[in-house]
Formats: structure tokens, sequence, C-alpha cells
């Protein structure tokens, strides 16, 4: 894949760099404050780009609000947020960019946070999943960002079990990384998200697509 890195932290940027090059993948640029950022995702037109939040000059949010921006000046271009801290408002701001029209092409976003990668490999995919037009976001992204969203919520006709598979699909998981954390069958798992889809209306279509469009209505809720 060719990769953009936004982080003002050189020792983290450079160390992204050489495990990126190591396991195969071009970065193609490495900057650290927003303007870069947005100049870089214009110019190269990378596959995924790696964003810290805080960056220069205020070290708030310029990082995501860089990302907004090259969001909408190239339009579903991946992005993966790789921070210590979640910033609702413009987390909310960047799932809002997510316009899924065509396929898995609409998506193309994540929210990690740093102290909560465990292993390299675990990284590497969520970076691919982006990469690929998926949607994957820390489980405690997910949670603050509903705390707020509970008083007209479109999902009450799922059940306990539906919302609960919705969460992890939230989390960027798998039908079989699903059942493996439920311990309940693949099969169920498909049930499951079968009913999901038909609850909030997703007609038939491209599978990772209508993944996303759940994802974004369990978040929007």
């Amino acid at each position: 894949m060719r990769v953009v890195i936004a982080d003002d932290a050189v020792l983290l940027r450079e160390g992204l760099v050489r495990l990126l090059t190591e396991h195969g993948h071009e970065v193609v640029a490495a900057v650290g404050d927003g303007d870069s950022l947005v100049e870089a995702i214009v110019t190269h037109r990378p596959d995924v780009s790696i964003v810290d939040v805080r960056m220069p000059p205020s070290h708030t949010d310029e990082g995501l609000r860089a990302a907004v921006e090259a969001r909408q000046r190239v339009p579903r271009t991946p992005i993966l947020v790789l921070s210590q801290y979640v910033e609702v408002s413009y987390a909310d701001d960047l799932l809002a960019t997510v316009r899924p029209s065509g396929g898995a092409s609409g998506g193309g976003i994540g929210y990690l946070l740093k102290d909560r990668v465990a292993a390299i490999d675990d990284f590497l995919d969520a970076l691919r999943r982006v990469a690929t037009g998926g949607t994957v976001l820390d489980p405690e992204v997910v949670g603050q960002l509903l705390v707020r969203r509970r008083r007209d919520d479109p999902l009450r006709q799922l059940t306990p079990r539906e919302r609960e598979v919705l969460g992890l699909m939230a989390e960027g998981r798998s039908n079989t990384a699903i059942a493996r954390t439920l311990v309940v069958s693949d099969g169920a798992v498909e049930k499951h998200v079968r009913n999901i889809f038909t609850k909030l209306q997703l007609p038939p279509d491209e599978e990772q697509h209508r993944r996303v469009l759940a994802v974004l209505a369990y978040l929007r809720a």
C-alpha cells in the first residue's frame, strides 16, 4: 500500500515508517502538521493515511480537522486515526464524511487508541481493512460517541444480542471474530447480521457496503 503518515512525534513517525517499509508498504510522505497532511493527501492520493489527533500549532485537534478537510478535498480517501485521545466532536465530523454510494469504497475510516493497539499484526490488519473501505473503531471511541445519543434511538427494534453484534461490527470485527467473542456459531452471527440489515431497512447490496451503513446508523443513533 502507499501510505501517508502524520504525527508530530518524530520517533513514533519514523517508527511507523520503518514498520510499514519492513512489511512491504511504501510511505509516500511522513509529515508533522495538519496542513502538510492535507497537502500530502491531495498530492499523493495514498491508499491510506495514518493520522494523529494532536499536532502543531495548538496540539489539540489539528489532526482530526485536517483529516476532515482531506476527506472533503479527496472524497473517500481512507483515514486511520491513531491517537492517545478520543476527540468526540471531530470524530463525529470525520464519520459524517462517510457517504457509501459505491460499495466498500465509501468507508475507509478508522479510529484506534495508541495504547490499545496490542500487536503489530492487529494494527496492520486494521490498516488494511481501512484501506479497502472498512470502518474500524476502538471500543472506547464507540462508547464515547454513544454516550449522548439515546433519546430517539432508531435501533430500538434491535434485540440486546443484535445490538451487541452491531457494536462488535463497529469495532471492525468479522462475523467469525464476532462468533468467537460471543462464543456462538458463525451461522448464529450471520442470522443476527441479516436481522440487523432488515430492521435497519438496508436492502440487499454488496456486503461491506451494508456493514458500513449499519455501523454509521449505530454511531449516529
